[in-house]
This record gives structure tokens, C-alpha cells and sequence, in this order.
């Protein structure tokens, strides 16, 4: 029985199984190369899958938030009025034309300026609009009671003198601390603070205007300028004194010192 298997195996294909061979040779290939396909990953489907990942993003932020598809997130080019202001170009105005931006006039948007730099906050007709809690600083540049607090006396843009609400007073002459300082090393110290203070003023202007450039409600436009695109300068130029509230809060040496008493004799316990 085994010879006869044996010679079945060995015995040469007739015509009709060389045809049969021959036609099945194409169907093999084919299955062949469906296989090498289906193991690899396409471009196609890459794009297939993020596709999908951006349509599953979108639809679980609107779920989660309820009006919105972007996770709350509104970039300037999503805002129709964003998106025209930059398409005309930066705003520049000067000062007396800034004023116009007050919310007063139903036609023109609602301007303030912080640090020669003007946002719309037109959206806010309720806090920058007339009647608003924050009506003062519309149609002018105000940093500087942005740093001070004084929104009577210091609605302007000019920082000069402003570093001095974060300088102590010298109120601890009869110290023995002070009394054994030479003058020398007094004027140092003076000099440090008074860079520390521009530092301090400088952070302050930063973190608003920060605070208005990363607003999802508010935007920039542009800039302050000159009528003949100089510096702008107030109080023509001379330094300008600390309103009450920012003298009020400024330092005294006298409790820095007992500050740092207190911690040098809890840092030795």
C-alpha cells in the first residue's frame, strides 16, 4: 500500500493538472499580496484615525462644556470681529482719539490702553461701557493706575516716579542697625532697592497686559502713538509724585527690620 502511495506521489502531472496548477498560480499571488497589505499601515490610515480622534475631541468638549467644541478655548481666528480687525491692520491712535473710545458713542468699539498698547473690550459693555465699574479706564491709557490702585489720580500712562511705592521709607535712622551702616553701604542698598522697584514695576505692567492679551474675550488692535510718532510724554516730562493710596502703602524700614529680626531668630531655634 505504501509503494502504491509512493508512486501515486511521483507520477507526473497530466495536462490537465499542469492547467490546473497554472490557473491557481494568479489567485495565490493575490492572497499573497492582500496579506502583505493588510499587515502594513497606510497613509491613509493614519489620516483615517486622527479623523477620528479630532471628531471624538470635538463632540466629548461640546458634551462636557455645552457650547463649545474647543475645550472653552477661542483662538482670534474663530472671532468673526477678531478676525477683521487684523485683517485691516494694526490701529493707531493718538491719545485725544483714543478718547472717543469711551462707550459713549454706539458706533465705535470700546478702547482702553495698557502700556501704549490698545485692546477691544467691547464685550464688556456692562464693566469698560458708561455706568461700568471699570468705566474710567476706557478711552485712555492708564497703566499707571493699574500698579497703584489710584483710579482718580493716576489715569494716565506715566510710570515715572511709580517705583518709589515699593522703596521703604526710612523711618529706622536711630537704629543701631542703621546707625552702624556707612554711608557707603547705605547707598548701596539704595541702589539695589531702587533696581528691585523698576523690577517690581515692570512684573506689574507685564501680568496686565498678559492678562488682556490671553482673554478669550478681549484683543489688541493696536498702539498709542504721537502726532509726529515721538514718545509720548506727561506731566511734561517731570517726575510725577505717588498719589496717597501708593504713599500710604509703601514699606518702612523700621518693620523690614523686625521682620527680619524675627526670622533670623526662628531660623537659630
Amino acid at each position: 500500500m505504501t509503494d502504491l502511495r509512493q508512486r501515486a506521489k511521483n507520477r507526473p502531472l497530466g495536462k490537465a493538472g499542469i492547467d490546473r496548477q497554472e490557473s491557481s498560480e494568479p489567485l495565490r499571488k493575490q492572497i499573497r499580496a492582500y496579506d502583505e497589505e493588510s499587515n502594513t499601515i497606510s497613509v491613509l490610515d493614519i489620516f483615517r484615525f486622527l479623523c477620528l480622534i479630532l471628531i471624538a475631541s470635538l463632540g466629548l468638549s461640546y458634551f462636557l462644556t455645552g457650547d463649545s467644541i474647543t475645550w472653552g478655548f477661542k483662538p482670534w481666528f474663530t472671532r468673526w470681529s477678531v478676525l477683521v480687525r487684523r485683517l485691516r491692520g494694526p490701529v493707531l491712535l493718538t491719545p485725544s482719539e483714543l478718547s472717543l473710545y469711551n462707550g459713549t458713542s454706539p458706533d465705535l468699539p470700546i478702547y482702553i490702553s495698557v502700556n501704549h498698547t490698545i485692546y477691544d473690550v467691547s464685550a464688556s459693555p456692562h464693566l469698560y461701557g458708561p455706568g461700568g465699574g471699570y468705566s474710567f479706564f476706557a478711552g485712555r491709557d492708564a497703566t499707571r493706575a493699574f500698579i497703584t490702585g489710584c483710579f482718580q489720580d493716576d489715569l494716565t500712562s506715566d510710570l515715572s516716579g511709580v517705583e518709589e511705592m515699593f522703596i521703604p521709607i526710612e523711618d529706622d535712622d536711630e537704629s543701631e542697625a542703621e546707625q552702624g551702616m556707612t554711608r557707603a553701604e547705605k547707598k548701596m542698598r539704595r541702589e539695589r532697592e531702587m533696581r528691585e522697584a523698576k523690577s517690581m514695576v515692570e512684573k506689574q505692567v507685564k501680568h496686565w497686559v498678559q492678562f488682556y492679551e490671553k482673554s478669550h474675550k478681549y484683543f489688541s488692535v493696536g498702539r498709542v502713538v504721537t502726532e509726529d510718532g515721538g514718545k509720548i510724554e506727561e506731566n511734561g516730562g517731570k517726575k510725577r509724585e505717588l498719589c496717597d493710596e501708593a504713599k500710604k502703602g509703601r514699606p518702612k524700614r523700621s518693620k523690614l527690620r523686625e521682620e527680619k529680626e524675627k526670622k533670623a531668630k526662628k531660623k537659630a531655634n
